[in-house]
């Protein structure tokens, strides 16, 4: 996977964390609560050794879940919560990600 990339989905896994836990859990500053910055972290580990490479898709189409089942259904709940958020406060990267979901089907 190229470093762009690379840099674009762990920004925009760290938009969506941020969008969640101050809705969720009150979180202001752009500060993450203990859960979220775990999920932060462990979301960046596992996008840095995506086994899919150039060829990735989005993680929802992936045919390879590297993610464990207890952080999946967070970061599932993230984006639920979040991607729909993501057009007000950081609507190029939310284009971006629809534009990635288009294509790659």
């Amino acid at each position: 996977m190229s470093e762009k990339r690379v840099l674009r989905e762990r920004a925009t896994a760290a938009q969506m964390i941020r969008i969640y836990c101050r809705g969720r859990h009150g979180m202001r500053s752009g500060r993450l609560c203990a859960d979220c910055s775990r999920l932060l972290a462990y979301t960046h580990e596992r996008i840095d050794r995506c086994p899919q490479g150039a060829e990735k898709v989005t993680c929802r189409k992936c045919p390879i879940h590297c993610y464990r089942a207890d952080m999946r259904a967070k970061i599932r709940a993230v984006m639920r919560y979040a991607g729909p958020r993501m057009i007000m406060y950081h609507p190029m990267a939310a284009l971006r990600h629809l534009l990635g979901e288009f294509i790659s089907r």
